[in-house]
């Protein structure tokens, strides 16, 4: 594996299995949602980059995924990582990243939203 975009919304719980799994050295970014995110503390804590893009500062959600997709396009990773990412994206980021997208929540989405659907 090359590089790794992860994309997460709140505590890092899930991004910190990842780290814990020994794969923090492939992880090239951990995108939020969200600056108040505990989860980007995690990845600072295992030297990885951060970057916010705050959902709340796009019109649309089809504004808020290209504006994404465009930072991470940028990185050009290998695998983007869904960990606790809490936003319902686009048809069009989904296709964009077809076979390079992994959503590792525990439910299914949109049926079972939030924390504690399972």
């Amino acid at each position: 594996m090359d590089k790794i975009v992860v994309l997460i919304s709140g505590r890092g719980s899930n991004l910190g299995a990842i780290c814990k799994a020994g794969l923090a050295d492939q992880i090239s970014c951990v995108i939020s949602n969200s600056a108040t995110a505990k989860g980007l503390a995690i990845a600072t804590q295992h030297n990885i980059k951060t970057h916010i893009i705050d959902h709340k500062m796009y019109k649309t959600r089809e504004d808020f995924d290209a504006n994404l997709a465009k930072y991470i396009d940028e990185i050009s990773p290998s695998l983007v990582v869904l960990a606790g990412f809490m936003r319902i994206l686009t048809p069009w980021f989904v296709n964009h990243y077809e076979n390079k997208l992994i959503n590792i929540h525990p439910s299914l989405l949109p049926a079972f939203i939030g924390t504690s659907a399972q």
